[in-house]
Protein backbone atom coordinates (compact mmCIF):
# COMPACT_ATOMS: atom_id res chain seq x y z
CA UNK A 1 0.00 0.00 0.00
CA UNK A 2 0.90 3.28 -0.96
CA UNK A 3 1.67 6.39 1.63
CA UNK A 4 2.14 9.58 0.75
CA UNK A 5 4.52 11.47 2.55
CA UNK A 6 2.86 14.40 4.20
CA UNK A 7 4.78 17.85 2.74
CA UNK A 8 7.07 20.07 5.34
CA UNK A 9 6.00 23.40 6.59
CA UNK A 10 8.01 24.73 4.32
CA UNK A 11 6.57 23.46 1.61
CA UNK A 12 3.12 24.84 2.05
CA UNK A 13 1.84 28.33 0.82
CA UNK A 14 1.89 30.96 3.44
CA UNK A 15 -0.55 33.80 4.28
CA UNK A 16 0.84 36.00 2.16
CA UNK A 17 1.19 33.86 -0.45
CA UNK A 18 -2.91 32.63 -0.35
CA UNK A 19 -3.69 36.03 0.26
CA UNK A 20 -1.86 37.61 -3.13
CA UNK A 21 -3.41 34.28 -4.70
CA UNK A 22 -7.43 35.69 -3.77
CA UNK A 23 -6.68 39.44 -4.55
CA UNK A 24 -5.33 38.07 -7.79
CA UNK A 25 -8.38 35.88 -8.82
CA UNK A 26 -10.71 38.40 -7.69
CA UNK A 27 -8.98 41.22 -9.86
CA UNK A 28 -9.20 38.62 -12.71
CA UNK A 29 -13.02 38.04 -12.10
CA UNK A 30 -13.43 41.69 -11.65
CA UNK A 31 -12.04 42.90 -15.26
CA UNK A 32 -13.71 39.76 -17.02
CA UNK A 33 -16.71 41.60 -15.38
CA UNK A 34 -16.21 44.88 -16.37
CA UNK A 35 -14.41 44.21 -19.99
CA UNK A 36 -16.64 41.19 -21.25
CA UNK A 37 -19.85 40.38 -18.94
CA UNK A 38 -21.31 43.82 -18.58
CA UNK A 39 -20.95 44.89 -22.51
CA UNK A 40 -22.28 40.78 -23.36
CA UNK A 41 -25.11 41.66 -21.23
CA UNK A 42 -26.25 44.67 -20.51
CA UNK A 43 -24.65 47.23 -22.93
CA UNK A 44 -22.46 48.97 -20.63
CA UNK A 45 -19.36 49.16 -21.77
CA UNK A 46 -16.94 51.44 -19.48
CA UNK A 47 -13.32 50.46 -20.80
CA UNK A 48 -14.53 49.98 -25.02
CA UNK A 49 -13.04 46.69 -25.03
CA UNK A 50 -16.94 45.30 -25.68
CA UNK A 51 -17.22 47.92 -28.36
CA UNK A 52 -14.59 46.70 -29.96
CA UNK A 53 -14.47 43.14 -29.43
CA UNK A 54 -18.63 43.31 -30.47
CA UNK A 55 -19.85 42.23 -27.55
CA UNK A 56 -21.43 45.69 -26.54
CA UNK A 57 -24.20 45.65 -29.59
CA UNK A 58 -24.71 42.25 -28.38
CA UNK A 59 -25.87 43.54 -24.88
CA UNK A 60 -27.54 46.56 -26.85
CA UNK A 61 -29.59 44.12 -28.81
CA UNK A 62 -30.58 41.81 -25.29
CA UNK A 63 -31.58 45.14 -24.08
CA UNK A 64 -33.74 46.19 -26.30
CA UNK A 65 -35.72 43.16 -27.01
CA UNK A 66 -36.08 43.01 -23.12
CA UNK A 67 -37.83 46.31 -23.23
CA UNK A 68 -39.97 45.46 -25.78
CA UNK A 69 -41.16 42.59 -24.20
CA UNK A 70 -41.57 44.51 -21.06
CA UNK A 71 -43.47 46.72 -23.46
CA UNK A 72 -45.73 44.47 -24.38
CA UNK A 73 -46.32 42.80 -21.32
CA UNK A 74 -47.43 45.66 -20.23
CA UNK A 75 -49.75 46.35 -22.81
CA UNK A 76 -51.38 42.63 -23.30
CA UNK A 77 -50.91 41.21 -19.70
CA UNK A 78 -48.70 38.30 -18.34
CA UNK A 79 -50.00 35.12 -20.25
CA UNK A 80 -47.45 33.51 -21.80
CA UNK A 81 -48.42 29.96 -21.42
CA UNK A 82 -48.36 29.50 -25.19
CA UNK A 83 -45.16 30.02 -26.99
CA UNK A 84 -44.15 28.29 -29.83
CA UNK A 85 -42.57 28.96 -33.03
CA UNK A 86 -43.16 25.35 -34.62
CA UNK A 87 -47.19 26.17 -35.68
CA UNK A 88 -45.61 29.40 -38.00
CA UNK A 89 -43.45 28.42 -39.97
CA UNK A 90 -44.11 24.94 -41.61
CA UNK A 91 -46.27 26.71 -44.36
CA UNK A 92 -45.87 26.61 -47.90
CA UNK A 93 -47.51 28.98 -50.11
CA UNK A 94 -48.52 27.58 -53.35
CA UNK A 95 -47.40 29.65 -56.64
CA UNK A 96 -50.95 30.31 -57.72
CA UNK A 97 -51.91 31.69 -54.06
CA UNK A 98 -48.15 34.19 -53.96
CA UNK A 99 -50.06 35.62 -57.37
CA UNK A 100 -52.86 36.78 -55.06
CA UNK A 101 -53.34 40.38 -55.01
CA UNK A 102 -52.34 41.37 -51.35
CA UNK A 103 -56.07 41.99 -49.71
CA UNK A 104 -54.59 44.83 -47.33
CA UNK A 105 -52.21 47.45 -47.33
CA UNK A 106 -51.09 49.78 -43.75
CA UNK A 107 -48.68 52.37 -44.11
CA UNK A 108 -47.81 54.10 -40.85
CA UNK A 109 -44.75 56.54 -40.35
CA UNK A 110 -43.20 56.42 -36.40
CA UNK A 111 -41.15 59.31 -35.04
CA UNK A 112 -38.19 58.24 -33.19
CA UNK A 113 -39.13 56.48 -29.46
CA UNK A 114 -42.85 55.73 -31.30
CA UNK A 115 -44.83 52.46 -31.41
CA UNK A 116 -47.32 51.02 -32.61
CA UNK A 117 -49.78 47.79 -33.26
CA UNK A 118 -51.11 46.39 -36.44
CA UNK A 119 -53.61 42.69 -36.02
CA UNK A 120 -55.40 40.57 -37.56
CA UNK A 121 -58.20 39.29 -36.23
CA UNK A 122 -58.09 35.32 -37.03
CA UNK A 123 -60.22 32.09 -36.14
CA UNK A 124 -57.78 29.09 -35.01
CA UNK A 125 -56.28 27.05 -38.26
CA UNK A 126 -56.85 31.05 -39.68
CA UNK A 127 -53.37 31.62 -42.09
CA UNK A 128 -52.36 35.00 -43.08
CA UNK A 129 -49.23 35.61 -45.15
CA UNK A 130 -47.31 39.20 -44.99
CA UNK A 131 -44.52 40.75 -46.61
CA UNK A 132 -43.29 44.78 -45.00
CA UNK A 133 -40.56 47.20 -45.81
CA UNK A 134 -39.35 50.22 -43.35
CA UNK A 135 -38.08 53.35 -45.51
CA UNK A 136 -35.74 56.39 -44.14
CA UNK A 137 -34.50 54.09 -41.05
CA UNK A 138 -34.71 50.51 -39.19
CA UNK A 139 -37.42 49.15 -37.22
CA UNK A 140 -37.79 46.53 -34.35
CA UNK A 141 -40.89 44.53 -34.36
CA UNK A 142 -42.30 41.36 -32.35
CA UNK A 143 -44.81 39.43 -34.13
CA UNK A 144 -47.41 37.55 -31.65
CA UNK A 145 -50.50 36.60 -30.40
CA UNK A 146 -53.57 36.37 -27.95
CA UNK A 147 -56.23 35.04 -26.98
CA UNK A 148 -58.31 33.16 -25.05
CA UNK A 149 -56.22 32.84 -22.33
CA UNK A 150 -53.53 31.95 -24.61
CA UNK A 151 -50.44 33.89 -26.32
CA UNK A 152 -47.09 32.67 -28.34
CA UNK A 153 -44.28 34.70 -30.08
CA UNK A 154 -43.64 33.94 -33.92
CA UNK A 155 -40.92 36.16 -34.08
CA UNK A 156 -38.56 39.05 -33.46
CA UNK A 157 -36.81 41.35 -35.02
CA UNK A 158 -34.41 44.39 -34.07
CA UNK A 159 -32.98 47.04 -36.81
CA UNK A 160 -35.07 45.29 -39.95
CA UNK A 161 -35.56 47.23 -43.24
CA UNK A 162 -37.87 44.13 -44.27
CA UNK A 163 -39.62 41.06 -43.90
CA UNK A 164 -42.40 38.82 -45.85
CA UNK A 165 -43.82 35.08 -44.52
CA UNK A 166 -46.98 33.55 -43.40
CA UNK A 167 -48.38 31.81 -40.15
CA UNK A 168 -51.28 30.01 -39.23
CA UNK A 169 -53.16 30.66 -36.27
CA UNK A 170 -53.12 27.57 -33.77
CA UNK A 171 -55.83 29.72 -31.54
CA UNK A 172 -58.60 32.20 -32.06
CA UNK A 173 -57.27 36.02 -31.14
CA UNK A 174 -55.76 38.87 -32.18
CA UNK A 175 -52.29 37.97 -34.45
CA UNK A 176 -49.87 40.97 -35.22
CA UNK A 177 -47.36 43.05 -34.79
CA UNK A 178 -45.70 45.13 -31.97
CA UNK A 179 -43.92 48.10 -34.07
CA UNK A 180 -40.96 49.90 -32.16
CA UNK A 181 -38.82 52.92 -33.99
CA UNK A 182 -35.06 52.55 -32.12
CA UNK A 183 -33.58 54.53 -34.79
CA UNK A 184 -33.29 58.59 -34.61
CA UNK A 185 -34.79 59.41 -37.80
CA UNK A 186 -38.63 58.96 -38.73
CA UNK A 187 -39.37 55.27 -40.52
CA UNK A 188 -42.22 54.65 -42.56
CA UNK A 189 -43.39 50.87 -42.27
CA UNK A 190 -45.40 49.41 -45.27
CA UNK A 191 -47.34 46.34 -44.68
CA UNK A 192 -48.93 43.99 -47.13
CA UNK A 193 -51.37 41.36 -46.06
CA UNK A 194 -53.72 38.29 -47.23
CA UNK A 195 -55.12 35.33 -45.93
CA UNK A 196 -58.61 34.26 -43.59
CA UNK A 197 -58.75 36.50 -40.93
CA UNK A 198 -61.51 39.01 -40.52
CA UNK A 199 -60.19 42.17 -39.10
CA UNK A 200 -57.50 44.25 -39.52
CA UNK A 201 -57.15 46.42 -35.92
CA UNK A 202 -54.08 49.23 -35.80
CA UNK A 203 -53.81 50.51 -32.23
CA UNK A 204 -51.59 52.88 -31.11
Amino acid sequence: MFNAERPSLDELPSSAQLLRSTVIAAASAGVILVAFVLPAEYGIDPTGVGRVLGLTEMGEIKRDLADEAEQDRAIHGDDQSFNLLDPVLGLFVTTAYAQEAWRDEVSFTLAPGDYTEVKLVMAEGDSAQYAWVAEGGRINFDLHAHGDGQSIDYERGRGETSGEGSFQAPFAGEHGWFWRNRDDTDVTVTLQLRGDYSELVRSE
